[in-house]
C-alpha cells in the first residue's frame, strides 16, 4: 500500500482514538487534507517554541529523546494504519524541525529559514534521504529520513550564518 491509500476515516480513527495515533498525527495536524507534512511541521514549530529557552545541550537531549520515542510511536501508528509512513504521520516532522530550531537563533527570520530549509530537504529528498525513505522500514525508517533532512537543513543554515558578518 502507498502512503495514502487508506480511507480518511481509518486515519481519523487512529489519530483521534489512540494516544499513540494522536502523537503520531501531531495532535491532529497530520489530518490536514492538503500538505499534512507542512501543516505538521508548522504545528511542530508551535509545540517547539519552548525549545528557544533551553540551552543547546538540553535541546539536543530533548530532540534525541523525541526521536527515540518516535520510533515506536510511528511504528505503532503505521501498523494500525497498515501503511508504512502514511502522509498523516507527522511526529517525524516534529522531531526534524525541532532539531533545526535548536541549532538556529531564536529569531523570526531564522525560524522561517529553518521551516523552509527543512521542508525543502524533506520534500526533495536528496541522496541519501530518498534512498533511506525507500529502504529502511518501520518506525526507525519513518524517523530517519526526516532526521537526515533536518541535518541537511541545519548544515545549510549554519553555513549561511557563518558567512554572514558578525551581528548579521
Amino acid at each position: 500500500m502507498d502512503k495514502t491509500s487508506i480511507s480518511g476515516s481509518t486515519a481519523r480513527h487512529v489519530a483521534t482514538r489512540t494516544p499513540v495515533g494522536f502523537l503520531a498525527f501531531g495532535f491532529g495536524s497530520g489530518l490536514a487534507p492538503k500538505a499534512p507534512g507542512t501543516v505538521g511541521t508548522l504545528m511542530g514549530m508551535l509545540v517547539g517554541l519552548p525549545l528557544a529557552g533551553v540551552p543547546l545541550w538540553a535541546g539536543l537531549v530533548i530532540v534525541a529523546l523525541a526521536f527515540l520515542a518516535g520510533i515506536p510511536i510511528c511504528q505503532k501508528a503505521s501498523t494500525a494504519l497498515g501503511v508504512h509512513d502514511h502522509s498523516g504521520i507527522v511526529w517525524d516532522e516534529f522531531v526534524g524541525i525541532w532539531l533545526v530550531l535548536v541549532l538556529v537563533p531564536f529569531e523570526p527570520a531564522w525560524w522561517l529559514a529553518a521551516f523552509l530549509a527543512f521542508r525543502l530537504f524533506d520534500v526533495v529528498k536528496p541522496w541519501p534521504i530518498g534512498w533511506l525513505d525507500r529502504k529502511v522500514d518501520g518506525g526507525f525508517g519513518i524517523m530517519l529520513d526526516d532526521l537526515i533532512a533536518a541535518l541537511y537543513a541545519a548544515a545549510v543554515l549554519i553555513a549561511i550564518r557563518n558567512l554572514l558578518p558578525p551581528g548579521g
